[in-house]
């Protein structure tokens, strides 16, 4: 509940009584009344819908991914690092409409990392607009932080220990200054995490196997940010972040494999692995904000690298005579990515319009080598390694007005042209592929506000999906001596069409309803022959998806916030290439997400969370069931500066998948879990100025995320 209070000579003259002694009147005065109303905790925009998180619960003691995973139509799964809005096959993520250049792992922490006192709201993009990159069915989650007013020092220092099969622990520090030209930020960050997962693998048919990989990852790293922003005049800025990252990604997997023909066993092999990865990136970005009056000019330049380095040793024995085979598969990857870009915004008083350039390019250079071991050497195998080289630039300018007709209705309206040159080449096998295509994408939103309780809008916008750099990679990256991975370097971007429409009840109940229409859509796709098995990725389909997604969010007896979400969905597939089997049907997920206070002083909740998926179908595919339960307290003290949670995730380890692949010659089975419960201890310590928010400000530079 809001209070608001008012005071006017008129109300004065109602509530008041006099006195007369003499000469002199002695007159009291009620000084205000205060009136009650309720908090928005989500609306609608024209573009987006908005989870105010300042009047919410999870406001307090909680970190971005509990805030996240709170907002409706978003889903959050740290462990495999996925960051996901439901009905969406990826995401962006902004903050303060800057996109943040992070993904997997590094995004998680990062948003670990983020406060909820320091965030204002969440908004959620399902239909991205014009000035966006049209890259990607996603939409794009943009985190608005608190603006400050004040001057000084702030920061805060976190640790974490986690427990599930193996214990991990890790931290971060942040320090933050601003005066009245200068923000500058300086955060350190530190992991070092194993975890087990256990996966099951079967193909049925006349020759069929049946695998199974017992699995330890290790993942440790440690990293550095750098943001600064300067005030060159009262109405420019100009700024950089400078991020560096070192980390390593380790595996040893334990996998055993039996292959029959018929019901007769003809090989049995386990093989022993070991894979030590250690990666080194480099992100620079720089900005200039210019305000012309009214209007806002925006330049920025960014450039990321990175230098991933595998080296995998594996041992396969063959169970019948005690054969083995010893393998080595190296991988040397330079991946680099530069991007400029301008942006001019302009305020015409009766219409709003945005207008831009940008440039991108890409580049990956890869050397694969496979080596077997004859005698003490490790003799390279030519036929099973590669050399790779991948350029790509992209052109895009875009153009986009909105305009507001009184107090009912909105609208918004862009356009967004891109034109891609691709070229790959490899050295060894003297192969070369080339594409130049160039695409239109439209969006378009209205808006209808028929009252304060209803409201209703109508969104459409077109997208494109480009393949990351694994995706076109011709190289072999092989697990044991008869199964492999390979890239597709004629792989091709897939596109959809995306219509809407969004319903919201009195900031409580949101609809909203949806169809996507995607062409030459890619994906993974596994090719049995015996006991070999080769898996690349392949455009085989063209998808209708229909869904409905619905979300209630209310405050009960001012103790009690709950946020239930179900989502419903039904996809039509067809099969343009290969033997896959169609397996139309539906999907249904539900979560409800509880949080309750326990004492008058804000300072102890608890929470209680699930989320379920019901067996669906979609494309060739079929999934069983799942389903998580996540339970934990949160504290503050001394006088909120530290903050201490305790939470235990996927209680009854329900988190896992189980699915199957079909094929006209072929079913494959998965029976997969990754360590999902786990038991965790985080511990933040706050100090300075607390009213100082970190200098969180981030460039457009959506084009790293194709480099995972």
């Amino acid at each position: 509940m809001k209070k608001i209070t008012i005071l006017t000579s008129a109300l004065c003259s109602m509530f008041f009584s006099a006195q007369t002694t003499g000469d002199t009147v002695k007159v009291k005065i009620i000084e205000s009344i205060s009136l009650e109303g309720k908090k928005k905790i989500i609306e609608r925009k024209v573009d987006r819908l908005v989870y105010d998180v300042q009047n919410s619960m999870v406001s307090q003691g909680s970190s971005g991914t509990e805030v996240l995973a709170n907002t409706p139509l978003l889903k959050v799964d740290e462990d495999k690092g996925l960051l996901s809005i439901i009905g969406k096959s990826g995401v962006s993520v902004m903050v303060n409409d800057r996109m943040l250049n992070l993904s997997g792992t590094e995004l998680m922490n990062y948003l670990k990392n983020l406060r909820s006192e320091n965030i204002a709201k969440i908004e959620v993009i399902t239909t991205p607009p014009a000035k966006y990159d049209a890259q990607g069915n996603s939409g794009i989650i943009n985190i608005v932080l608190k603006k400050n007013q004040n001057l000084g020092w702030s920061g805060f220092l976190n640790s974490y220990y986690k427990q599930a099969t193996y214990a991990g622990f890790g931290g971060s520090t942040s320090l933050n200054y601003q005066n009245k030209k200068l923000k500058a930020s300086l955060k350190l960050r530190g992991y070092d995490e194993d975890k087990r997962s256990v996966e099951n693998y079967t193909v049925s048919s006349t020759r069929s196997s049946v695998s199974q990989d017992d699995r330890r990852d290790m993942n440790d790293g440690l990293g550095a940010n750098i943001n600064l922003d300067y005030a060159v005049t009262e109405k420019s800025n100009l700024g950089l972040i400078y991020d560096i990252a070192r980390g390593h990604s380790n595996m040893d997997i334990a996998s055993f494999q039996n292959y029959f023909n018929g019901d007769a066993v003809i090989l049995r092999t386990n093989t022993n692995s070991k894979h030590r990865s250690t990666s080194k990136s480099q992100m620079l970005n720089l900005y200039f904000d210019q305000k012309l009056g009214e209007h806002k000019l925006s330049i920025g330049a960014n450039y990321y690298g990175n230098l991933p380095e595998n080296n995998v040793n594996f041992i396969t024995t063959d169970l019948s005579d005690s054969a083995e085979k010893i393998v080595r598969n190296l991988s040397s990857v330079d991946y680099k990515i530069y991007s400029g870009q301008a942006d001019l915004a302009l305020n015409l008083k009766k219409i709003q319009m945005e207008t831009g350039l940008k440039y991108s390019q890409f580049s990956n250079r890869s050397d694969i080598g496979y080596f077997n071991l004859t005698g003490n050497d490790y003799i390279i195998d030519p036929e099973r390694s590669n050399l790779f080289d991948y350029d790509e630039k992209n052109y895009a300018a875009y153009i986009s007005a909105s305009k507001d007709f009184g107090e009912k209705w909105s609208a918004k309206l862009g356009f967004r042209y891109e034109y891609t040159e691709t070229n790959g080449y490899s050295p060894t096998t003297l192969s070369r592929s080339e594409n130049k295509y160039g695409k239109l994408f439209p969006s378009a939103y209205i808006s209808y506000k028929a009252n304060e309780n209803n409201q209703f809008s109508l969104n459409y916008s077109r997208r494109i999906n480009r393949p990351g750099f694994r995706a076109l990679d011709p190289f072999r990256w092989y697990s044991n001596p008869y199964s492999y991975y390979a890239g597709n370097p004629s792989l091709l971007p897939a596109f959809n069409d995306n219509i809407e429409f969004n319903y919201i009840f009195k900031n409580k109940w949101s609809a909203n309803l949806y169809y996507q229409r995607s062409t030459s859509n890619f994906d993974q796709i596994t090719f049995p022959d015996g006991i070999y098995m080769t898996s690349t990725y392949e455009n085989y389909y063209n998808q209708n998806n229909y869904g409905i997604n619905l979300n209630y969010t209310d405050t009960f007896f001012k103790m009690w916030e709950s946020s239930l979400s179900a989502s419903y969905s039904y996809s039509d597939t067809q099969i343009t290439k290969f033997n896959a089997v169609v397996m139309n049907g539906q999907s249904f997920y539900y979560s409800t997400n509880n949080t309750f206070r326990l004492n008058k002083e804000k300072t102890f909740y608890f929470f209680l969370n699930y989320w379920q998926s019901l067996p669906s179908k979609g494309g060739n595919s079929t999934s069983k069931s799942n389903a998580s339960v996540n339970a934990g307290v949160k504290m503050s003290l001394m006088d909120k500066k530290l903050q201490m949670n305790l939470s235990v995730n996927d209680i009854f380890r329900q988190a896992g998948y189980r699915g199957s692949a079909y094929y006209e010659d072929n079913v494959q089975s998965f029976n997969n879990y990754w360590d999902a419960r786990k038991l965790t201890l985080s511990v933040t310590y706050s100090f300075g100025n607390q009213k100082v928010k970190s200098n969180s400000r981030t460039v457009d530079f959506e084009d790293k995320n194709r480099a995972n």
